[in-house]
């Protein structure tokens, strides 16, 4: 076993005690590789007065660790210690300077990474080189203030009084040497322009382009030893920021690409089949698993995520670094293309019904649902009707998509409007023939302001109330969540309607950070109508808002 951390680190993972996967053991024996290469120096002197420092004198902010000093664990350790220890000589500067620049630290959340980077920070302003400009960054301010914000805790506990530092909204400074910490964010003007020494990029993967990381390197530029370390999980931001920067980083790891600057820390899973099947290979993506990151959490998520798709796609993505995107379909066949009883409406006679429809646009497809409900039984009735234009009928992009809709118009679920355009007004007159024919009393019917102005005049015209629900994430999120489990409880019977099972079939989910999701057509792809699908989360979301009232009256 060598002396160092790094070595020390490599040895555990190699002998088995510590589960690593593969893109960190490749990254690991490479650096222990580079001790004894002539290019190199590897002085520890830094890194431990920091690691010292930080187990000494940066006191944690959060329960169960508040006002504790840090315990740092191997791979905390090593990392430091790697970022601090190796050199290179700089022909321009006459002297060996530090060889890392560019660090990528990726980290299934709850491990630590934000505590331990405050902690360099901290350790920054109070013992390092005097004149430092630090910049805690990230693609939005309040994900930017929780770095610097734990920077400030830390800061207070050791100097409440303020004697040797300061704190205001916009910096944290070292009265004596000069450091100073600010907080940058996608919002804030003027981003050029300042004289960076080190910045942390935290939470990366929420940054559509690299604004940010290019703003600060080259405030970094004219620095002889700058050092920017992006800290970061997966995201659900589809060719942004992170993606690219991932490419760059394991094309270094795989020597495809050289960089000796370029440090990537990648915490990463083999496979998404090992997740489901051993629970010890958690660890590759969670290095703090049972000393930070508690256990009990992890695997109620994972149980979870086994009938939940949401929760699935979140928790491979934030708790396992494996990147999810709107590829793969929302549904899996048996969740919506099950048996049901065929029923009539005359069934329903003078009953009570939400109504919700999907406009689109005149010239594309639309779609009508009302739901019902028996006294007694939990299932959602759903009776559906879509219309579309005559010159959509031979969209060879839609028939390849597994469009039939002269099939469905002759099975009387769709209507075929002559010309270019729907006449959006039949739409409403849809509803009222439901009324005139069997007496179905709509409640509350809800649209998305979109083409919707000659619809609602009609409905207005029928005396139907009408309500705005407008098609984003946060609107649809919990909609969209309940439908799914409903469909997997077998509790929606949308009267085997073909053309629901199209829309279903075809139908995505785009999640973002905070996990709210939405429907989206897989990969984009415009021939994959979800027409029908959206309209049936819409339906849900009026039937959630409204589902006291209506209940009363069964």
């Amino acid at each position: 076993m060598g002396n160092t951390y790094l070595e020390q680190y490599l040895d555990a993972i190699e002998r088995g005690e510590i589960i690593a996967g593969r893109e960190l053991k490749t990254e690991l024996r490479k650096l222990v590789d580079d001790l004894s290469d002539p290019r190199f120096q590897y002085d520890t002197t830094e890194a431990y007065q920091r690691i010292a420092f930080m187990e000494s004198l940066c006191l944690q902010n959060k329960k169960p660790f508040y006002n504790k000093p840090m315990e740092l664990l191997l791979w905390q350790k090593a990392f430091i210690e790697c970022l601090y220890s190796f050199k290179i000589f700089d022909d321009e500067l006459g002297r060996w300077r530090r060889r890392f620049r560019d660090i990528m630290l990726l980290i299934a959340r709850k491990n630590g990474k934000t505590t331990l980077m405050a902690a360099d920070a901290h350790t920054d302003l109070r013992i390092g080189d005097g004149g430092q400009d630090i910049v805690c960054t990230s693609n939005d301010e309040k994900q930017a203030n929780l770095l610097w914000g734990e920077v400030g805790g830390m800061r207070k506990r050791i100097d409440p009084k303020s004697k040797w530092t300061h704190q205001n909204l916009s910096e944290i400074k070292n009265v004596n040497n000069g450091t100073k910490i600010f907080k940058m964010s996608s919002k804030t003007q003027n981003k050029d322009g300042r004289n960076i020494d080190k910045a942390f990029f935290d939470e990366s993967h929420d940054a559509q382009n690299d604004e940010i990381a290019v703003a600060c390197q080259k405030s970094m530029s004219v620095k002889d030893e700058p050092l920017f370390i992006n800290l970061t999980t997966e995201g659900f931001v589809n060719d942004g920021y992170l993606d690219n920067k991932l490419v760059y980083a394991r094309k270094v790891l795989n020597d495809e690409i050289e960089d000796d600057s370029f440090l990537p820390w990648l915490y990463t899973q083999d496979s998404e089949q090992e997740i489901w099947q051993d629970e010890q290979s958690w660890f590759k993506s969670n290095p703090s698993l049972g000393v930070i990151k508690k256990w009990s959490y992890l695997r109620k998520e994972v149980n979870t995520s086994k009938v939940d798709k949401s929760t699935r796609m979140h928790t491979l993505c934030k708790d396992f670094n494996i990147k999810q995107n709107n590829a793969q379909a929302w549904l899996m066949d048996s969740d919506y293309n099950y048996t049901t009883p065929v029923y009539d409406l005359e069934e329903f006679r003078g009953a009570l019904c939400f109504g919700a429809v999907d406009l689109s646009a005149t010239t594309d497809l639309s779609n009508a649902k009302i739901l019902l409900m028996k006294a007694g039984d939990k299932t959602k009735y759903v009776y559906s009707h879509y219309f579309i234009p005559e010159s959509k009928l031979t969209d060879s992009d839609d028939v390849e998509a597994g469009a039939k809709y002269l099939e469905w118009a002759k099975q009387g679920i769709l209507s075929i409007h002559d010309g270019n355009e729907i006449d959006i007004e039949k739409i409403a007159d849809w509803f009222y023939n439901l009324y005139r024919e069997f007496g179905l009393r709509l409640y509350k019917c809800g649209y998305d302001q979109r083409f919707a102005k000659a619809f609602l005049n009609k409905m207005d015209d029928y005396g139907f109330e009408t309500e705005m629900i407008y098609q984003n994430r946060f609107v649809m999120s919990s909609p969209m969540k309940l439908v799914e489990a409903d469909l997997k409880s077998k509790l929606i019977n949308y009267n085997q309607n073909d053309m629901d099972k199209w829309c279903l079939g075809n139908a995505s989910m785009e999640m973002d950070n905070l996990g709210n999701v939405m429907c989206v057509k897989i990969n984009n792809q415009k021939s994959k109508r979800i027409d029908g699908a959206v309209t049936l989360i819409m339906l849900y979301e009026i039937f959630r808002r409204y589902k006291g009232e209506f209940m009363q009256t069964l």
